[in-house]
């Protein structure tokens, strides 16, 4: 069965209005129309990178307790969170999976490596 959701841990965490830390998420596969629905949104017509925003705000389904998860949600994330965030959509949709291959340095060999850490 093909996997759309993918558990994450932000480096840093969200800190929502009460000063309560939220780190562990889920960010689902997007579909087309996530994709083409921000193109018509007007902060991104005005400004072009908003459309993160807005994406992130669309695919992210869960981020600690917070209930709704809007584009003044993802506003609030730190920079290196929403870099996170941006690559791991990256990542998930165009690769189909949240796994990086890499090579050992000392034997040289090969493998996959199953991202779920913060910070990777």
């Amino acid at each position: 069965m093909l996997q759309t959701e993918f558990s994450f841990t932000l480096p840093h965490g969200y800190v929502d209005e009460e000063g309560n830390l939220h780190r562990e998420g889920i960010m689902r596969m997007a579909t087309a129309m996530d994709e083409i629905t921000p193109l018509k949104d007007r902060r991104v017509l005005n400004n072009s990178g908003y459309l993160v925003v807005i994406l992130l705000s669309r695919v992210v389904t869960k981020l600690g307790e917070v209930e709704h998860i809007n584009p003044k949600v993802i506003e609030g994330l730190f920079a290196g969170d929403l870099a996170y965030l941006q690559e791991m959509y990256q990542r998930i949709n165009h690769n189909g999976h949240n796994r990086l291959a890499v090579t050992c340095p000392h034997c040289e060999e090969s493998f996959e490596v199953e991202l779920e850490m913060a910070g990777e």
